[in-house]
């Protein structure tokens, strides 16, 4: 068959992750990315993206532990290059605290992220509500920095990028030979799905270049995320709100969460709210399906529902879609391969 079409939809990190991996697993497709939305307009650029996961549900631990070492991997070796800077990606060291000793005291991922202990009683002082704290190092996406380096590595390698508002994925079933779905909470209108639900998060982006340490509670909703510029103060969780307005009182709630946790925070400048709707459902979604209409056919991949952990897991994931996309061409060639015999 000729060079085989992909059309991945959705251009927030799962998206653009996605279509990369694609093109290194598959050089000879032809990968086209459709958006109604690019950086710096996407989820994806609200979110902090920290490498710290958050636990699916209906996900076995092995296979979130799996995404989540790859990611991990993929980002190290990038914070070790020349492109760190303009990635967007850096190492970044903190804590964790609890105000009680939680059941899990060993996170799944705690041989993963670097130098990854138990906080000293001398360590702990600094946090004189808390009681059980855990220090490591891990890694952090700026966003839009590293959404616009995955764009600028998918135009290099020959990938297309278009605004496109898709209403439907049969709509490109003439077009293009698989379809991947990465739309995020787009999913929910886009096929329907009623088990992906938004949570609601508010985060405030601060200038406060002396805060060096990453500070979460380890409730996950009051954190301190240093980026390169800036430091993402947070948050909420509100489930089932489309809300994109900024809500004043969310505001001076997560500010006076934050500089509890950090007192000098109170002399943070520039404070900028943004708000995002986490594309959230108890487990990602990410499996292969074949749409049929009138005898034709449609090979489909779902990438989505990554909730708040979308950054500590989309390389992983991005990998796992490319091998089902992998499959869906394989089954095309074996097809056509047939209807020639």
């Amino acid at each position: 068959m000729a060079a085989p079409k992909v059309a991945v939809v959705g251009a927030g990190v799962i998206g653009l992750s996605t279509a990369l991996c694609i093109v290194e697993t598959c050089p000879s497709c032809s990968v086209t990315v459709l958006s109604d939305q690019f950086s710096p307009n996407t989820t994806s650029d609200v979110a902090a993206g920290m490498l710290i996961p958050h636990t699916y549900p209906g996900t076995p631990i092995h296979v979130q532990k799996q995404w989540f070492k790859e990611t991990f991997a993929y980002l190290f070796a990038i914070s070790n290059s020349a492109e760190a800077s303009e990635a967007g990606i850096h190492l970044v060291s903190g804590w964790q605290v609890f105000k009680n000793t939680p059941k899990e005291e060993l996170p799944f991922w705690s041989d993963v992220v670097l130098g990854f202990r138990p906080m000293s009683e001398a360590e702990l002082q600094k946090f004189p509500q808390h009681r059980f704290g855990q220090a490591f190092t891990t890694l952090k996406c700026d966003c839009p920095p590293y959404l616009l380096w995955l764009e600028k590595r998918l135009k290099a390698i020959g990938a297309q990028m278009y605004t496109r508002k898709v209403a439907d994925l049969w709509e490109l079933h003439s077009e293009y030979n698989v379809v991947v779905n990465c739309a995020g909470i787009g999913a929910h209108q886009l096929v329907g799905d009623e088990k992906l639900f938004p949570v609601r998060g508010q985060v405030l982006k601060v200038q406060a270049p002396w805060v060096k340490n990453f500070i979460r509670d380890g409730d996950g909703l009051t954190y301190i995320y240093p980026g390169i510029h800036r430091v993402t103060l947070g948050g909420t969780r509100e489930k089932e709100s489309w809300s994109l307005s900024p809500d004043p009182s969310a505001t001076k709630d997560i500010f006076d969460r934050c500089c509890s946790l950090e007192p000098s925070l109170r002399g943070a400048q520039d404070i900028k709210v943004k708000v995002g709707l986490r594309p959230s459902r108890q487990r990602v979604r990410l499996q292969r399906e074949v749409l049929s209409q009138g005898g034709v056919k449609l090979p489909v991949v779902h990438n989505y529902g990554h909730g708040a952990g979308g950054f500590s897991v989309h390389r992983g994931t991005a990998k796992e879609a490319a091998h089902l996309v992998g499959e869906c061409l394989a089954a095309l060639q074996g097809s056509s391969s047939r209807a020639k015999l």
